[in-house]
């Protein structure tokens, strides 16, 4: 089957040229083919999306705008009757009894979703290597990680799989493995797309948003999941615009800001040509460069990672046997909350125990309180720069995507990999990843766009533009 966009399937099933389970057996198929090799997904519902395509060719919805589209979701967003699990042994046999806001939206739009797709375990990590479930691999590279948290989305859109997917990002967990996987990543502005039913991590920072190979086809997903909810009191009552319509190919006077003295060190020299290119891309378009000073966008990943862990020590005390998570047998309730909570992963207990130390009477001052206050700082930064361009533009990542197993030993070299994507969370800014090139070694680079408040669609129309300027290869899926 050659249809390989959101939109050619959505067309070609509602034309009748093909049927959504004709869509969704291809798509199953190449799962069985190539998920052994990579580990993208955790779950593959068969079954269910068998059944879902089957009642979309029966009933053929009028206003179904992905119609037959098959659609891949992170193990941390709530699917009713399929197992969610965040990639940890404390909800390895959880199964919600209902679905998070985003995946009823996609239902209600015609999508099939296929199954649920490996993570960093709860979310954290910037490499896929902390699910207890095993690794995922980078398709351009096997021996390479494809980025996180929500590495198993990338790869499975980078592949082929299917064409969509949905991942979260609190602190570049979406646009990293878009980036380092060689497709496109959206973080929304904080509040544009409802959080129920996602599995809390750091709740002023988390965001749900959609991977695609095409900017028609994350403007056509993002139309869907973004709006108000009335379940999630941090949801805008922002209008939704028509983000298809914003693609008008044309970037001509947009103000493009380039933070120099931020990529002066650490920045490799091939991610850097990529980027340099993706600019002159956007620039030979009618786009202009800017110079612009953020002072306090270095301090980025001290402050999230205080503010994130602190978030993440509160929201996951709930797992302790008694409601939530698997419960330890055990003969008394202090020996059953230590075997309960034992199983979380190295990466979750590092990130609880700094968590709890930033908020403990004596540090709580010194350390938490001190990390908000630099936040506004950096929010402040941004606001200011952003009244001067439009959009401001960095690598998504200072590397390409690294070895497996080569920075697990020091997470401080692992958590740099947030280094240019976490001050977006902290600013609760929009921000997506665009492909922009390859380095001499094959290995895909993103540039990093972040824009106003609720203007996601100046994002698309510049990644629409820049998509058209810079033609990406695919990765070499047939010889997995």
């Amino acid at each position: 089957m050659s249809l390989e966009t959101a939109c050619e399937i959505r067309a070609a099933v509602r034309s009748g040229a093909v049927s959504a389970v004709e869509v969704c057996r291809d798509a199953l198929d190449r799962i069985a083919r190539l998920d052994p090799k990579l580990h993208a997904f955790l779950h593959v519902d068969e079954a269910g999306s068998l059944a879902r395509a089957a009642r979309l060719d029966r009933d053929k919805p009028a206003d179904a705008p992905l119609l037959g589209v098959p659609i891949a979701v992170k193990d941390n967003i709530c699917t009713r009757g399929v197992q969610t699990t965040a990639a940890s042994r404390l909800l390895e046999h959880y199964v919600p009894p209902y679905s998070a806001a985003v995946v009823e939206r996609l239902e209600r739009a015609g999508a099939v979703v296929m199954g649920k797709t490996n993570c960093d375990e709860f979310a954290m990590g910037s490499s896929t290597e902390h699910s207890v479930f095993g690794v995922s691999r980078n398709p351009w590279d096997l021996d390479r990680i494809p980025g996180g948290s929500s590495g198993g989305s990338a790869v499975a859109v980078s592949a082929g799989m299917v064409p969509l997917a949905l991942g979260s990002d609190t602190g570049g967990s979406i646009r990293q493995p878009a980036a380092l996987c060689g497709i496109l990543g959206l973080k929304p502005t904080y509040g544009r797309v409802s959080r129920y039913g996602l599995i809390a991590f750091a709740s002023s920072l988390d965001q749900i948003g959609p991977f695609a190979r095409s900017t028609r086809d994350l403007a056509a997903i993002f139309g869907i999941i973004a709006g108000p909810d009335p379940r999630d009191a941090t949801s805008a009552h922002a209008e939704v615009p028509d983000y298809t319509a914003a693609l008008t190919q044309d970037v001509r006077g947009l103000r493009v800001g380039v933070p120099r003295d931020l990529l002066k060190e650490g920045v490799e020299p091939g991610v850097r040509e990529a980027f340099e290119s993706g600019l002159r891309g956007l620039q030979a378009a009618g786009a202009t460069l800017t110079d612009v000073a953020l002072p306090h966008a270095s301090l980025a990943i001290p402050v999230y990672y205080l503010v994130a862990n602190a978030e993440a020590s509160s929201n996951l005390a709930r797992y302790d046997g008694v409601r939530y998570g698997t419960r330890a047998e055990a003969t008394t309730p202090s020996e059953m909350y230590y075997r309960t909570r034992a199983r979380f992963g190295a990466e979750v207990k590092r990130r609880i125990m700094i968590g709890t130390f930033v908020l403990s009477a004596g540090y709580y001052d010194a350390y938490y309180v001190k990390a908000q206050q630099v936040r506004a700082l950096i929010r402040k930064d941004y606001d200011e720069a952003l009244t001067h361009v439009d959009v401001i533009a960095v690598p998504t990542s200072p590397t390409v995507a690294f070895k497996l197993g080569e920075r697990t030993a020091d997470p401080l070299q692992m958590y740099l990999a947030d280094v240019f994507t976490a001050a977006a969370n902290l600013a609760g800014l929009p921000a997506i990843s665009i492909p922009c090139g390859l380095t001499k070694e094959k290995l895909p680079v993103g540039l990093q766009l972040t824009a106003r408040p609720f203007d996601e669609a100046t994002l698309l129309r510049a990644a629409d533009v820049l998509e058209r300027q810079i033609v990406m290869p695919r990765p070499d899926a047939g010889s997995l």
